[in-house]
C-alpha cells in the first residue's frame, strides 16, 4: 500500500494531501538559477531540499521534474559589462559550475534543464495572447500585465491589491498604467542582448520566462511549483496571474512549495550584506555529502542557521552513521531489494520532515552498533543505505570514509595502537591514564565510542 503524501502548500497555508492531476504522474518544476555568479549556500537550500521530494515522489509516481536556467537578465548583462565579456561566456560558465556544484551535493540533474534563450518565440506567443485577453498592454516599447485586471492577484503572498495600490510609495513609470503592473517584454538597447518582436527589439521579464517555459515543457496545470520563500512575492505571485489569465482562468499550479531563509548569525544572506558563502568555497574543506546533510537538519520550510558549527555537526553526524556501517559488508542486491523502513517514509511523507527522518537512521545506527549478529548486522546496514538513496546520503564506502587522516599526526596504526593501549589501562582499572589517551586522540579530532561489538573511533575533522 502506497504510503500518504502530505505537502504544506504556500497559496491554502494548509498541509495537504499530495493527489497528482493525472493518476501515477506528477509534473514538478523548480526555479533554477540565474547564471551570472557561482551558486551560493543559499541557492543550494532549494536545489537539495527538492532533490529530495523528487527522490521521495519516484518511488510511487513518473516525475518529470524540469529546473530552468535563468540565462537571460539585466544581472547578467551588468556582470557581462563589468566583465568585458559576452553574455554567453558568462553564462556557459556559471551553468557548468552551478550544475557541477550542485552534482558534488548529491542533486540529481532534473529531466528537462530548458533556459530561457530557448524560449522566446513561446514567451512572445504568451504576451500576445495576454494582450488579446485585454491582460497587458502595449506601452512606449514595452508590454505590461495589468494587474488590476487579475482579480486573485496576492492570493499566494496573502497581500491584498487595494492595500497595496493604496500604500505604494514606488515612482510609476510613464509607461505604466499602475504601480504594480509588472513587465512582460521591455526594449533593449543595440548593447544588450535583444530578440525582434511586434513591440520592436527587446527581451522577456523575468516571471515571463518560466510561465513560458512551464508551458512547453509541462504543460498549462502543473502538480508542484518549488522555489525558495523569496519567490513567493512578487515572482510566483507574478507566474500565477499571467498563466491563469493565458489559459483561460484554468489551475497554474496545484501545489506551491516553498523553502526558508537560510541567514548567518540572524541575518538573512545577500549579496549586498557581504555574507556569501560560496558552494564551490565550501567544497574545499567539506565533502558535498557533510554540505547536503546540513542543509537538511532543519525542516525545510523553517529558517537555517548557517555557520561553520552548522557543518561540524553534520559531520559528526555522519561520522555516526558511517562509524555504525564499518566493517560491514552488504551487496548492492541486498540493498536494491531491501524497503526504506517505514517510520522513515512515514518522516518524509509527512511535509519532508527530515529531522525526523535523520533522527531514525540514528535509532538504527545504534541497534546496529549493539547487535552482534551477523545477519542482523547486514539487514541493518541494508536498512540505512536504503534510507539513503532517498536521503541522498551513505552512498560512499564507510571505510572510505575514515580513510583520510590526512590532518592527523598520527596514522591509522598509531591510531589502533592507542586505543588498545587505552583497552589494557581500563582493564586494570588504570582510569587516569585510558582518560588521558582518550583526550589526546580527542585533540586530534578523534572521538571513540565504545560499543558492545568493541570500540569504534570516529574523525571529526
Amino acid at each position: 500500500m502506497t504510503m500518504k503524501l502530505f505537502l504544506h502548500d504556500t497559496l491554502t497555508g494548509e498541509k495537504l494531501e499530495f493527489k497528482p492531476f493525472k493518476p501515477g504522474k506528477v509534473s514538478m518544476y523548480l526555479c533554477g538559477p540565474t547564471v551570472y555568479n557561482y551558486a551560493h549556500i543559499g541557492n543550494a537550500r532549494p536545489a537539495v531540499v527538492f532533490d529530495l521530494l523528487g527522490r521521495l515522489l519516484r518511488q510511487n509516481y513518473d516525475l518529470l521534474f524540469v529546473r530552468n536556467i535563468t540565462d537571460v537578465d539585466d544581472k547578467i548583462n551588468a556582470a557581462a559589462i563589468e566583465s568585458n565579456k559576452s553574455i554567453s561566456e558568462i553564462t556557459e560558465v556559471y551553468i557548468d559550475a552551478y550544475n557541477s556544484d550542485m552534482a558534488a551535493l548529491g542533486v540529481n540533474s532534473p529531466d528537462i534543464e530548458p533556459r530561457a534563450t530557448d524560449h522566446i518565440n513561446e514567451m512572445i506567443q504568451m504576451i500576445e495572447e495576454l494582450i488579446d485577453t485585454g491582460n497587458a498592454y502595449h506601452a512606449d516599447g514595452h508590454v505590461l500585465f495589468s494587474v488590476e485586471t487579475y482579480d486573485n492577484y496576492g492570493s499566494l503572498s496573502k497581500r491584498d491589491l487595494s492595500e497595496m495600490l493604496a500604500g505604494a510609495r514606488v515612482v510609476v513609470a510613464s509607461y505604466k498604467k499602475s504601480a504594480h503592473d509588472f513587465v512582460l517584454w521591455k526594449p533593449s538597447t543595440p548593447d544588450l542582448p535583444g530578440w525582434d518582436s511586434p513591440w520592436g527589439r527587446g527581451r522577456p521579464g523575468w516571471h515571463l520566462e518560466c510561465s513560458a517555459m512551464i508551458k512547453k515543457h509541462l504543460g498549462k496545470t502543473i502538480d508542484i511549483h518549488a522555489g525558495g520563500q523569496d519567490l513567493v512575492f512578487p515572482h510566483h505571485e507574478n507566474e500565477i496571474a499571467q498563466s491563469t489569465c493565458a489559459h483561460q482562468g484554468e489551475t497554474f499550479s496545484r501545489y506551491w512549495l516553498h523553502n526558508g531563509f537560510l541567514s548567518i548569525d540572524n541575518t538573512k544572506m545577500s549579496k549586498s550584506l557581504g555574507n556569501v558563502s560560496l558552494v564551490r568555497d565550501l567544497l574545499k574543506d567539506h565533502s558535498g555529502e557533510v554540505i547536503r546533510l546540513a542543509l537538511l537538519t532543519a525542516h525545510y520550510r523553517q529558517p537555517l542557521e548557517w555557520s561553520s558549527n552548522t557543518l561540524i555537526a553534520a559531520k559528526k553526524m555522519l561520522d555516526r552513521v558511517y562509524g555504525a556501517l564499518r566493517n560491514i559488508n552488504v551487496t548492492t542486491q541486498k540493498i536494491n531489494n531491501t524497503k526504506v523502513p517505514s517510520l522513515i517514509l512515514e518522516a518524509l511523507s509527512n511535509d519532508l520532515n527530515t529531522p525526523m527522518a535523520m533522527a531514525e537512521v540514528f535509532s538504527l545506527a545504534k541497534k546496529l552498533n549493539k547487535t552482534l549478529d551477523s545477519n542482523e548486522q547486514e539487514n541493518i546496514a541494508a536498512q540505512i543505505y536504503a534510507a539513503g538513496k532517498i536521503l541522498g546520503l551513505f552512498e560512499q564506502n564507510a571505510n572510505e570514509w575514515f580513510s583520510k587522516i590526512t590532518e592527523c599526526k598520527y596514522s591509522e596504526n598509531e591510531i589502533r595502537a592507542l586505543i588498545n593501549e587505552r583497552e589494557v589501562a581500563r582493564s586494570v582499572k588504570d582510569f587516569n591514564k585510558a582518560d588521558r589517551i582518550r583526550d589526546q586522540l580527542l585533540v586530534e579530532g578523534i572521538s571513540i565510542e565504545d560499543t558492545s561489538s568493541g570500540v569504534r573511533w570516529l574523525i571529526d575533522k
